[in-house]
């Protein structure tokens, strides 16, 4: 995604490459903290927890210096956590839902 980005620069779509490196960098937070799931002395429960705190000090900066919320108040930056942590509890329970469905 960093080299679409790149080349959305390139191209002169800043706009454009901005949100695509922004949502890499997202992913790659994302896809990193799964690990944590494998960790199976872990209860769900602690695994959950320290997912969540990754995020919070990861993704959620991202949010906020992306460009795709306003910010003129720390109103709208909780406003922003609150829909972070919403998104992040559907994410969550769908994939432990399909995760319980498919489990053999």
């Amino acid at each position: 995604m960093v080299g679409i980005a790149l080349l959305l620069n390139f191209q002169g779509k800043y706009s454009d490459a901005k949100s695509t490196f922004f949502a890499s960098l997202i992913a790659l937070f994302v896809g990193a903290a799964t690990v944590i799931y494998n960790i199976d002395h872990w209860s769900l429960t602690k695994q959950s927890a320290i997912h969540f705190l990754i995020m919070l000090i990861t993704v959620y900066p991202i949010l906020l210096l992306s460009g795709w919320f306003t910010i003129v108040s720390v109103f709208d930056a909780l406003k922003i956590f609150l829909f972070f942590v919403l998104v992040g509890a559907i994410l969550w329970l769908v994939l432990f839902t399909l995760a319980k469905v498919f489990s053999w």
